[in-house]
């Protein structure tokens, strides 16, 4: 369990809160292309890190992101004017640029400079992997995009999908970090009942649910295996990546690769982007089609929004009979299911009343990994994985393997992690 100071730590991510401060050392993705499809097109809200902000492309195709509040009187930008290489307040005219600079006061004198006197907060933006990324940390500094394989293919090789999580982004990573749950949330009696076809990851998670954890920390944030019983005495192995701030690659056995970026909007709420990807051919159309219909790791959105199909309000689809019957959960789709868990948890949760065991322990390094950054960067030593792009290079592994047993090992790195849960 965590202390109440350090679940405030974890999850508070306002300017000014040690763990805000940390995610904005890092580029966030924050927009997909489709949200700004052309130039001058209408501007958007977006809401990043406690922080409202609208963001728009320019005549040259470039995109801003700027804080919503005109600096002269604080009306919304997003009721702007896009148009001639910059973003016009309706109120009284002033404009400016994706730099933030004011480019024109029509209300003041023509001979007037108090617009070099005058700026709208803006952060850097840039397209990079299929997204659009932000910056929102100090201007001095100078970090690299993340260059994740996926941000490398060509487009046809990749689908993303946006959605909302209606809690603190710790809940959401702290499912993909555990390896654990998928034996029983993600559970289905017969194989013609997944949706997500058979693969002998399922069946051999089914018949062993209490895997042995190994986890090494990284310069990226840090990579755990989960080791289960598999046939003829070998061991089945689930290899996750954690990178930091938040992302995740999920093992599979099969090609298209998958995982999440668990993005805060604020303490309460969060954007999360899955991607999954073929590193040597396009996605067939059956793929795409698997991934938009919630049945895999992205959720069913509603056409034109981010807001889920399925969610609290329909109790995310749950199905009483199907329960009985045919899965573990009764919902429908790993997203759904991992959706209702985290989002029943509240808000933010109360860390101080978990029993956590051995079967957490990726979940008690992630927390104590982003605590420890978040306090050596209040001493003024900045995240190495920040200013280092090429560190996130890896992959994620499914494989059974039937070398020595590790188990001596495996036990001595529990007792040490848990003495510092």
């Amino acid at each position: 369990m965590l202390s109440l100071q350090n679940n405030d730590l974890l999850c508070r991510v306002g300017r000014g809160t040690p763990m805000g401060e940390l995610f904005r050392r890092f580029w966030l993705p924050a927009l997909m292309p489709e949200e700004l499809p052309q130039p001058d097109c209408p501007p958007v809200r977006i809401r990043l890190l406690g922080e409202d902000l609208v963001a728009f492309r320019d005549s040259a195709g470039q995109v801003g992101v700027v804080v919503e509040n005109c600096p002269h009187r604080g009306a919304s930008l997003f009721f702007g004017r896009n148009e001639e290489e910059g973003l016009r307040c309706v109120y009284h005219g002033w404009k400016f640029d994706t730099s933030g600079a004011c480019l024109d006061m029509p209300n003041e004198p023509p001979e007037s400079n108090f617009r070099s006197k005058v700026r709208v907060t803006a952060y850097r933006a840039r397209e990079h992997g299929g997204l659009i990324w932000v910056y929102m940390g100090p201007e001095e500094s100078n970090p690299e995009l993340p260059q994740l394989e996926w941000t490398a293919v060509p487009a046809s090789h990749r689908h993303l999908v946006k959605w909302r999580h209606e809690s603190n982004y710790a809940q959401g990573l702290e499912g993909d970090i555990d390896t654990s749950h998928v034996s029983f949330l993600h559970r289905y009696f017969a194989a013609d009942a997944d949706p997500n076809g058979t693969n002998r990851g399922r069946t051999t998670l089914s018949t062993d649910p209490a895997p042995r954890l190994m986890l090494k920390e990284t310069d990226y944030g840090f990579v755990y295996g989960g080791r289960r019983a598999a046939e003829s005495g070998s061991h089945y192995w689930r290899v996750t990546q954690f990178l930091l701030p938040t992302f995740s690659i999920i093992p599979t056995p099969v090609w298209p690769m998958s995982g999440h970026a668990y993005i805060p909007m604020d303490d309460e709420h969060t954007w999360v982007f899955a991607y999954f990807y073929h590193p040597e051919r396009p996605l067939t159309a059956e793929e795409v089609e698997a991934y938009k219909s919630g049945a895999r790791l992205a959720a069913e959105v509603r056409p034109g929004t981010f807001w889920p199909v399925l969610n609290r309000s329909n109790e995310y689809g749950l199905d009483r009979e199907v329960q009985r019957t045919r899965s573990f959960s009764g919902i429908f789709g790993g997203n759904a299911q991992d959706r209702a868990v985290v989002e029943s948890m509240g808000p933010i949760l109360d860390r101080t009343k978990e029993h956590v065991g051995t079967a957490d322990l990726a979940v008690i390094a992630f927390r104590r990994l982003l605590l420890r950054l978040a306090r050596q960067l209040q001493q003024g030593i900045e995240p190495y994985a920040a200013s280092h792009g090429d560190a996130y290079r890896v992959r994620s592994l499914d494989v059974i393997d039937a070398h020595a047993d590790l188990g001596p090992l495996i036990a001595a790195h529990e007792e040490e992690l848990l003495a510092h849960a």
